[in-house]
């Protein structure tokens, strides 16, 4: 792939990231019984709507440019990046199991990427 088609392609998967943290923001701001006027004014939840549509955008952009078979291994980077960032925004914990399913999914993703 051409370079700007693989910065495309990491600029979708930071957002569909991104997009993940942004859900479960919106899932703790929630109340325990939330009604509809929590869920289309919760702020959280519109931003990462509105970020899952751009990046929704982005994605077709790539496939148009991209073989399927060489751009979606790299979807397999947010199993690595969304845990990351939810220990650095959120909090939460990271496991060795999580950090070496993480090597094991770069591995497979440099694989596939040198298959182009």
């Amino acid at each position: 792939m051409q370079l700007p088609i693989i910065l495309a392609t990491l600029t979708c998967v930071l957002g569909i990231s991104l997009g993940q943290l942004l859900f479960k923001k919106a899932a703790l701001s929630m109340p325990a019984s939330p009604g509809l006027h929590d869920w289309a004014f919760n702020g959280w939840l519109l931003v990462a709507l509105a970020l899952y549509a751009v990046t929704t955008v982005g994605w077709v952009w790539v496939l148009r440019n991209a073989p399927l078979s060489l751009a979606y291994p790299f979807m397999g980077l947010a199993f690595i990046i969304v845990p990351l960032l939810a220990r650095w925004w959120l909090g939460e914990a990271v496991t060795v199991q999580t950090l070496a399913g993480g090597a094991l999914i770069l591995a497979g993703v440099a694989l596939a990427a040198r298959s182009a």
